[in-house]
């Protein structure tokens, strides 16, 4: 419809404009035609000069020349613009047409369309209907497959419970045959334990009385030897005493000493900073024999400035290695070592 309001539109403007170019082009031509000649002025003249008269002649004569050059210039091109409006009038008429074709196959498509599309909402419905009828099939064979399912499961089910209260009830029975006769084994042999236990009882009676009149007589034999010995060693053991305490003395001296050397290591190795002024941190080495020299095994800080102490692992790292004491008796007691930083 509205295609057609807009066709019905460009028609009549079209002819509306070729009606109006028409009458104006005749409107024209008679206006032209029609025109009165200027009438002459009467003059009034007693001489007149021929050259004159054969000059005016001339002009009039080069005028209405003119005008009828004008003219045919005018009316070639009003032929122009009719032939030029009947080319526009043939093209407008031929576009014209050019859309009622089109529209004529638009039309002609959307019929077209209009039918496949009732033709498919047709089929679509009919499959839609099929497959209704199949799914209702379908459910009704499912409903009948889960009855005829669950009538089965609840059968076996049944069976199942039937025999789990058999086997149950067997098993109760062996249960209690299996009770009554632990029991009565228990019973047997907490009677047999008993006897045993006083029979044990009893001879650990004997053999303890026995062992106490050994050690009784051992002590004594002990307490003898003792006295006896305790004479011998007493001059000995003051000696001896004398000499432990001047090698005890030795030994911390050495270790005190290589202490110092450690420390005099790490502290070549430290990178100093102002900020270490003052301050000191603790740590320990654990130290291993490695031929003729010690390694470090492990290293912990045990307190102190932790940026000094930071410094300190990082010094102890680079030594290489620590030397052994040379008294020997010092090597076990330095394999553990707490040592303190302070730098100078």
């Amino acid at each position: 419809m509205k295609q057609d309001k807009k066709f019905m539109k460009s028609l009549v403007i079209s002819l509306a404009i070729h009606l109006l170019l028409v009458i104006a082009l005749i409107w024209g031509t008679k206006f032209n035609m029609s025109k009165p000649e200027p009438k002459p002025n009467m003059v009034e003249a007693v001489v007149i000069d021929p050259n004159v008269i054969h000059q005016q002649a001339r002009q009039i004569r080069q005028q209405r020349e003119a005008a009828a050059k004008a003219e045919q210039q005018r009316i070639r091109k009003l032929r122009e613009q009719s032939e030029q409006l009947e080319k526009n009038r043939k093209a407008e008429e031929k576009r014209i047409r050019r859309l009622a074709e089109q529209k004529a196959q638009a039309e002609k498509k959307a019929r077209e369309a209009e039918k496949h599309r009732q033709l498919k909402a047709r089929q679509r419905k009919e499959e839609e209907q099929r497959a209704k009828v199949a799914k209702a099939e379908r459910l009704k064979k499912e409903q009948a497959t889960k009855k005829a399912e669950a009538e089965r499961a609840a059968k076996v089910k049944a069976a199942a419970e039937a025999k789990k209260k058999a086997a149950k009830a067997e098993a109760d029975r062996v249960a209690k045959e299996k009770a009554a006769k632990a029991a009565a084994e228990k019973a047997r042999q907490a009677e047999q334990k008993k006897i045993a236990q006083q029979k044990a009882a009893k001879e650990a009676a004997e053999k303890a009385k026995k062992e106490k009149a050994r050690l009784v007589q051992l002590e004594k034999e002990r307490k003898e030897k003792e006295a006896a010995l305790n004479d011998i060693f007493s001059g000995l053991e003051a000696e001896a005493a004398s000499n432990s305490s001047a090698r005890s003395r030795a030994i911390t001296d050495e270790i005190s000493r290589m202490g110092e050397v450690y420390k005099q290591m790490i502290q070549r190795e430290l990178l100093l900073d102002d900020s270490f002024k003052g301050k000191e941190c603790k740590v320990n080495l654990r130290l291993i024999q490695a031929g003729s020299t010690f390694m470090v095994s492990d290293l912990r800080t045990l307190s102190g400035d932790s940026s000094l102490c930071r410094a300190a692992k990082t010094a102890v790292s680079k030594v290489a290695s620590f030397p052994l004491p040379k008294d020997k008796a010092a090597i076990d007691k330095l394999k553990n070592i707490n040592l303190t930083v302070a730098p100078e």
